[in-house]
């Protein structure tokens, strides 16, 4: 069994879509992350029997160290962690644990519309701003700089007829939950090689 981990901040589209279409084939969602108690993904989690860890820089209730966290994932034998709309930074030390084992989605085509505070809606208002005529999403290693990482794959869509930035986060939000369990898919088979 392929055994991932997925970090997450909100409803947890991403983590659902993962949890229905490749959850039990050969991948095991063992245990969801989040930097909030009251989020969608973490009840979902909750309901579906998978233990939820809550993570946080500063000590606080209820929340534990990255690197608590990092010691947990390690005795589930996590092979992959995915972050599906987690909006908070991972740590240098984190990445360092776990290098070339941490991927992300990014709701455009990076390299383009990546960086700080480039997430969610942000990322939609700009691509509509500047007029684009496709967008998309994309799925990276996770390094020490935000959006930085090596590309693993993308998939595009045409915005050309969208009438709000809204328009373009549905469009794109339905090729997330298309690409990641894909991406997510090809590891768990050994068909995606650093090099």
């Amino acid at each position: 069994m392929f055994n991932i981990a997925v970090f997450v901040s909100g409803r947890g589209s991403n983590l659902r879509a993962l949890y229905e279409k490749v959850s039990g084939e050969s991948v095991k969602v063992c245990a969801v992350v989040s930097d909030k108690e009251d989020c969608g993904a973490a009840e979902f989690a909750k309901e579906n029997s998978i233990p939820v860890f809550f993570v946080s820089s500063k000590i606080a209730d209820g929340f534990s160290s990255y690197k608590s966290v990092a010691e947990e994932l390690k005795k589930m034998f996590v092979d992959l962690i995915v972050l599906a709309g987690f909006l908070k930074k991972i740590p240098d030390e984190f990445v360092d644990e776990f290098e070339n084992k941490i991927i992300n989605i990014h709701p455009a085509l990076l390299p383009s519309y990546g960086g700080k505070g480039m997430y969610g809606l942000n990322v939609h208002k700009a691509v509509f701003e500047a007029r684009d005529k496709i967008s998309g999403a994309t799925v990276h290693f996770v390094d020490k700089v935000y959006d930085n990482g090596k590309i693993i794959s993308q998939r595009s869509v045409n915005i050309d007829d969208v009438k709000s930035a809204e328009e373009i986060a549905a469009r794109v939000l339905k090729i997330e939950h298309e690409l990641l369990p894909d991406v997510v898919r090809k590891f768990s088979e050994g068909r995606i090689k650093i090099n």
